[in-house]
């Protein structure tokens, strides 16, 4: 990669990066790079579950699509301009929404109508419509509005942590892999949160965050 393209990676992976650590229902990050895989991805951020879960909540698919919106947001958001980079992000994303609509009744358009069933499901596992096609046009605009709301939200948490985006991208730009526990202590440096104590390590970093907020006002009044 050029080096303006490794830049254009650094922010995607970080803005992945960032936007997990500032939502609630996310796995914590374990691992960014923008060192190439032979798979053809420029770089990834890594997530890892805490525990073994086999069902997801409605607000944790929101979570992960608003994730893999936050690469794109990071490069319009700072470049301007969008890059091929999101094509797995895009393609992840729709497919958690689409099957939000059809068929998990998580829409508030449909609710728990089922317009999708599994055709092979020994095979590619792929869902197919069983509806006509002005509800599958309905449909395709439900699961735009859930892809263009994450990508806002996302978005929206990039503007608010510009600072923080800029300088964790300028430190793996230079390191190329950064581990977690790096980014995280990072993050907390520049937002002036101090290290969490072991029975605060579940607490989200936006939970931390607030503490942090809430403890300093209480000593400014003092």
């Amino acid at each position: 990669m050029s080096d303006k393209e490794r830049k254009i990676v650094s922010y995607h992976e970080v803005g992945h990066a960032i936007v997990t650590a500032l939502q609630k229902n996310t796995e914590p990050v374990q691992k960014i790079t923008i060192v190439p895989r032979t798979m053809g991805a420029l770089g990834y951020t890594l997530q890892t579950p805490e525990e073994e879960k086999f069902l997801q909540t409605k607000d944790e698919l929101l979570a992960k699509i608003t994730t893999y919106m936050a690469g794109r947001a990071a490069e319009v958001l700072v470049f301007s301009s969008a890059t091929s980079g999101a094509a797995n992000d895009i393609e992840n994303a729709t497919a958690i929404a689409r099957a939000m609509v059809t068929q998990y009744g998580m829409s508030d358009k449909f609710g728990m109508m089922c317009l999708a069933t599994t055709e092979n499901q020994y095979l590619d596992n792929r869902a197919g419509l069983i509806c006509g096609e002005e509800t599958a046009a309905q449909i395709d605009g439900e699961v735009l509005s859930i892809i263009n709301k994450c990508y806002d939200d996302a978005m929206q948490l990039l503007i608010e942590n510009r600072e923080s985006l800029d300088k964790i991208s300028e430190y793996l730009y230079e390191h190329e892999t950064i581990t977690g526990k790096e980014f995280m202590k990072i993050f907390r440096e520049i937002k002036g949160i101090p290290e969490p104590e072991e029975e605060s390590t579940k607490k989200s970093f936006m939970e931390q965050a607030m503490d942090a907020e809430r403890q300093s006002k209480g000593n400014d009044g003092e």
